[in-house]
């Protein structure tokens, strides 16, 4: 996630591996577990956590065992795995920064040719072509990788499953032209592995991510964003699930393609 700073160049926040055991108590989202990699000058949404496991289940065809759930895939749900075509109007560019927050902080950032298609699909042409190796060396990035639990190429180990999706709350317009626009997200994130024998289990965070956003082609692109910490609700006295249950949830619950 990008700071600016006074130089007027972007540092990039992303998460580092931490936390306590699976089954252990409720973290606090502000958990000083949570530290930063700073990577100046890329332009690069990696929510510290939400949308989609690099793993997957089943295909959509009838369920075997009855009421037994189906595992089904993590990728989004929807005819397009990458949300377009909004609105020209200001709920359009709501819509487009609340589906942009979705496939940024998804998993498929850490595969090289999805991470590309996904730039190249979210910000304005000229943003996408100026960024693409910053982010590829941002994501490949060894010690980030080994620190948050993944291989050298972006993978989970064996019997655990990466999860990274956001879950926007909600959208603010603050302002709005025909060709730009600025609007708020507020969201949460999921961020960790899951499984047994996970040193970086599941946890939530709360941020509220600032999209500039230009009308081109027809559609609302990212030209920026600031993020920030917070609004963080009160958390609620609930005993964290097991390893087991976490990675049935993973597996059974896919995310959204569209989510506004």
């Amino acid at each position: 996630m990008s700071l600016g700073d006074d130089t007027g160049r972007t540092r990039t926040r992303l998460p580092e591996a931490g936390g306590d055991p699976y089954g252990g108590a409720r973290r606090n989202g502000r958990s000083s577990s949570r530290s930063l990699v700073t990577v100046v000058g890329v332009v690069v949404l990696l929510i510290a956590a939400i949308a989609f496991a690099n793993r997957g289940g089943g295909d959509s065809d009838a369920e075997e065992g009855g009421d037994s759930p189906k595992a089904a895939a993590t990728a989004p749900t929807g005819e397009k795995p990458i949300a377009s075509g909004f609105a020209h109007d200001r709920q359009g560019a709501e819509s487009a920064a609340a589906n942009y927050s979705v496939v940024l902080g998804s998993a498929e950032m850490f595969d090289k040719e999805q991470r590309r298609d996904i730039v190249t699909a979210v910000f304005t042409p000229d943003v996408a072509a100026a960024r693409q190796g910053d982010l590829d060396a941002a994501y490949s990035n060894q010690e980030f990788l080994a620190n948050i639990g993944l291989d050298k190429s972006g993978k989970a180990p064996a019997g655990q499953t990466f999860v990274s999706r956001v879950v926007p709350v909600g959208t603010k317009a603050t302002a709005f032209s025909a060709n730009e626009a600025t609007v708020e997200v507020w969201y949460t994130s999921l961020f960790g592995l899951s499984g047994e024998g996970s040193t970086n289990p599941v946890t939530e965070s709360w941020y509220t991510t600032t999209y500039q956003l230009q009308w081109i082609d027809n559609d609302w692109k990212v030209v920026d964003f600031q993020q920030k910490d917070g609004p963080v609700p009160v958390g609620r006295d609930q005993k964290a699930s097991t390893a087991d249950d976490m990675t049935k949830a993973v597996e059974e619950y896919g995310g959204f393609t569209y989510a506004r």
